[in-house]
């Protein structure tokens, strides 16, 4: 099936930043004295929104995090961003072809505008992006896995719902997705595919998404 336009999650998905994201909040939710490993980041973290980082230590420990979290956290993941942040593999080549093709595409990240636009710029794909093709949990009321983000980025590209395809990486944005009414494939460049249910169809290497969507003549 040929779409009429593809949702791209950001981390993970764009930028590999899923990793360094997950080892730096598990840092710092650790200094806080919120004991969290990496693994730990990812499982309850993954694909998603500071707030629900919030609401997550909140539901267990019945303690809030500082006022200044937001602000700190962001600073450290810019910092390690701007140090070791790179394109995931292959990205570059089937944003290409989109647009070859003339078909749309757009991003939808659970991150903030900032963290958004300094991923895309240090990985060097900030070009490929109009401002208006980037949505933010910023613009939502829910994150995911609300089927809010999606379905506002969709309204914005004037798409319906059931001509969009989604490229997420996380358990919390294939249920989003989903939930939007929208095919969803999964990226299984991090989790594996079993970690990942729900996904209309599962690839791991970037370059064979292309093929996925009907690409290549």
């Amino acid at each position: 099936m040929r779409y009429d336009l593809v949702i791209f999650d950001n981390d993970g998905v764009l930028v590999g930043s899923e990793p360094i994201a997950n080892r730096v909040l598990a840092e710092y939710l650790s200094e806080l004295g919120h004991a969290t490993s990496y693994d730990d980041s990812l499982r309850d973290h993954l694909g998603a929104s500071v707030h629900r980082v919030h609401d997550v230590v909140l539901e267990r420990t019945g303690e809030r995090l500082p006022a200044e979290f937001d602000e700190t956290l962001q600073a450290r993941m810019s910092a390690a961003f701007e140090r070791e942040l790179k394109p995931v593999p292959g990205v570059e080549e089937v944003l290409g072809a989109l647009t070859a093709h003339g078909i749309a595409y757009c991003l939808a990240s659970s991150g903030s505008h900032e963290r958004i636009r300094v991923g895309l710029r240090v990985a060097g794909i900030d070009d490929f992006f109009e401002e208006e093709w980037i949505c933010s949990a910023e613009d939502v009321d829910k994150g995911k896995p609300a089927p809010d983000l999606y379905l506002h980025a969709a309204e914005r590209m004037g798409v319906a719902p059931a001509r969009c395809v989604v490229v997420e990486d996380s358990p919390l944005g294939v249920r989003s997705a989903v939930a939007a009414g929208m095919d969803v494939y999964a990226f299984t460049g991090l989790l594996a595919a079993d970690r990942l249910p729900g996904a209309s169809g599962y690839f791991g290497d970037m370059r064979e998404l292309a093929g996925l969507l009907g690409l290549e003549d």
